[in-house]
């Protein structure tokens, strides 16, 4: 038999999850729709590779605290899981090079253009390999 407290515990618990939902929903439409206003620069209401490599040459440049052109697990912060930068480090110097970075900025830019038209929409930047790109541009 499941006691009053705990079944109003498990409600609780359920009414909070779904409360939240809809805020991280919000908050990933919004988060992506001020990557596009902030990067597209061409007006164009998405973004393109050329635009997304720019922003993510300037976010590794910001990254690169110790003039030694790569980042290291410290510098890129929680941007990547370890077993990403892992993947990203083609040379495994357990760096990312400015080319290591951008080489894995494209290969997320092709994972989330769902409709390969070589362009970025809000909707896919909110898909999986959508919202990693994004943490690496922003």
């Amino acid at each position: 038999m499941i006691g009053r407290r705990s079944l109003i515990g498990s409600f609780g618990a359920f009414g909070l999850s779904v409360a939240i939902l809809p805020i991280a929903l919000i908050t990933t439409k919004s988060f992506a729709a001020s990557a596009i206003a902030a990067l597209d620069k061409d007006k164009d209401g998405t973004l393109d590779l050329a635009e997304v490599k720019d922003a993510a040459a300037a976010v590794f440049d910001k990254l690169e605290k110790d003039s030694d052109a790569t980042l290291d697990r410290k510098e890129i912060g929680g941007r990547l899981g370890t077993k990403e930068f892992k993947e990203a480090d083609s040379d495994n110097d357990k760096t990312l090079s400015k080319d290591e970075y951008l080489a894995l900025v494209e290969k997320l830019f092709n994972a989330a253009d769902a409709d390969k038209d070589g362009t970025l929409d809000a909707k896919e930047l909110r898909s999986k390999a959508g919202r990693a790109l994004l943490r690496l541009i922003r």
